[in-house]
This record gives C-alpha cells, sequence and structure tokens, in this order.
C-alpha cells in the first residue's frame, strides 16, 4: 500500500532556484542553506515508505556532508574577510609615502601614464583598497569634476619615501 502524499508538502523543485543564465546558476550553486537542506531532509523522511525505511546512516552521511560544506563556506568567508583585511593593513602603510601610480585601470591595454604624490587617504570598497593622493602642491589629484581619483594597490607602480 503506498504511503499518500501530504498536500501541504513542497515539490523538490520549488526548493531549488533555477536561475534564467548559466552564469547565475554557477554563482547560486553555492547558496544552498541550512534551511533548505532541512527542508529537503524533511520532504524526504515525510515521503519515505514506512515499510522499508532509508538507511540510517545515509541521513548521519547527509548531515556530515552538509556540515563540512557549511565549515568549508565559512572557511571561504573568513579567508575572503582575512584578505580584504590584510589589503587594508598594507595599504594603510603607504600613508605619507611617495607613490607613483598608473593613471589608467590596472589591467586594461590602451595609453596609460602616470602620476606621483604623496598618499593622503586610504577607503575601502566592496572590501578592496583604494587610496587618493596629493601632488607636490599639497592639493589632491581630482577628476575633471573635482573629486578626489582613487586608485587601486594594483596600480602602483613605485614606491618611494
Amino acid at each position: 500500500m503506498a504511503t499518500p502524499v501530504n498536500s501541504t508538502t513542497l515539490p523538490i523543485n520549488s526548493l531549488i532556484a533555477q536561475p534564467s543564465n548559466p552564469a547565475a546558476a554557477a554563482s547560486k550553486s553555492s547558496d544552498v542553506g541550512l534551511n533548505t537542506f532541512l527542508q529537503l531532509l524533511t520532504a524526504e523522511l515525510q515521503n519515505q515508505d514506512p515499510t522499508a525505511p532509508q538507511d540510517p546512516t545515509a541521513s548521519v552521511t547527509q548531515l556530515a556532508q552538509f556540515q563540512a560544506l557549511s565549515a568549508q563556506t565559512n572557511l571561504a568567508s573568513s579567508f575572503q574577510s582575512f584578505t580584504s583585511n590584510f589589503g587594508v593593513m598594507q595599504a594603510s602603510a603607504l600613508l605619507g609615502k611617495t607613490v607613483t601610480a598608473n593613471t589608467g585601470a590596472a589591467g586594461t591595454s590602451g595609453s596609460t601614464s602616470t602620476v606621483t604624490g604623496t598618499v593622503a587617504s586610504i577607503t575601502v570598497q566592496n572590501g578592496q583598497p583604494f587610496f587618493t593622493l596629493n601632488g607636490s602642491n599639497g592639493q589632491p589629484l581630482t577628476d575633471n569634476n573635482g573629486n578626489p581619483l582613487l586608485f587601486s594597490t594594483q596600480q602602483i607602480v613605485g614606491i618611494g619615501s
């Protein structure tokens, strides 16, 4: 005799997001969280045949795999935070130093020039440190709108004292 399916249970397809583009699918692969895992496990247990229950070691194995995945995700997040903080600490050592930097974006091909100035401030955007330079006149180097130019540490081509 088959076990009736509870009409309030969610189909498994509703628990798994189906992004419309493949790039989003790749970025979503690590987004399965504890709640989704517990919903899947609950649905699996609710729908199993009571006369042929699931192997008890399978649940333990799944929980162990989820715990390992969770630990790996936490480690990756912690490492990303560490590298961001380390980059900011390294950039802060540039304060007051004379730096020569490319004016073009790092890694672009095209005409770039260099500017030299004293590192005046460090700012962090999206976990990445950027710095501003003061010219030889002591004034900040600015763009055409008068906003201070931000340079990434990847644009540095020379450091003085």
